[in-house]
């Protein structure tokens, strides 16, 4: 069994292997990783997120619900 502690001796242990063989290892190391390794899960678009909300407001609808807010701004507040 080889004593190897750093990428450095990996590396040149694996430089002495024929090109087949090191596409050999990568195979396997790639499935070695698939096992061991958990990928991110796909993110919802942010585009959408509050959909089961219903449409948004219009413009309009805006426009109005801030007439109302401000219409008595100011009013019966004199010091």
């Amino acid at each position: 069994m080889l004593n190897i502690t750093t990428a450095e001796e990996a590396l040149a242990i694996l430089n002495q292997l024929s090109p087949e063989e090191k596409a050999r290892l990568i195979g396997r190391l790639a499935e070695d990783l698939a096992n061991h390794v958990q990928l991110p899960q796909a993110h919802r678009p942010f585009r959408g997120i509050l959909a089961h909300l219903g449409p948004a407001p219009s413009a309009e609808d805006i426009d109005e619900v801030r007439r109302e807010m401000w219409a008595g701004f100011g009013e019966g507040d004199e010091s």
